[in-house]
């Protein structure tokens, strides 16, 4: 969630909750069961909110999150299942449609979009540790450089789709 931390004084950020991605009883997958998220396709809204609160509760996810209501109506607006990123600028209209999870979600192409409109944000990356002294007579160093990288959002399993309005 980076790119929200990075953004979120320039840019609204949503992420909606859509359809399950991989519910136990349709597409169950072994990566889920590992993670421990394992749910059935919920059939109401009750259950739908309660899956995305298991979700940010857990996650401790911090974005502003929404859920799909369940005639689906975000996720047949913008083809968001499994998951999509979408920049809507000021005026309402799409300014960035990123491609359709997981294999063309790319959160980077979003963060070069804000990057170019706001400004890149950059990230030290921490100096790695000095070495341990030794017991030898011969002096050691070591250069500490200081770099710098750019950081990108996580991908989350799962059909979640975060929408950026620019402010």
């Amino acid at each position: 969630m980076q790119i929200y931390d990075d953004y979120k004084e320039h840019a609204d950020f949503l992420t909606v909750y859509v359809r399950e991605a991989h519910p136990t009883d349709e597409w169950q997958m072994k990566s889920n069961v590992k993670d421990d998220v394992c749910y059935a396709q919920p059939k109401t809204l009750e259950q739908r909110v309660a899956i995305a609160n298991d979700f940010t509760k857990r996650f401790k996810y911090t974005m502003p999150f929404g859920i799909d209501d369940m005639s689906n109506a975000a996720d047949l607006a913008y083809s968001a299942w499994p998951e999509r990123i979408y920049i809507i600028d000021e005026s309402g209209h799409i300014a960035y449609r990123g491609g359709m999870g997981p294999f063309h979600y790319k959160p980077e192409e979003a963060r070069n979009w804000l990057a170019a409109r706001y400004g890149a944000v950059k990230h030290e990356t921490p100096a790695p540790s000095p070495p341990a002294m030794t017991t030898s007579t011969t002096p050691t160093s070591a250069a500490t450089p200081s770099a710098t990288a750019n950081s990108s959002t996580p991908k989350t399993d799962g059909a979640t789709p975060a929408t950026s309005t620019t402010k």
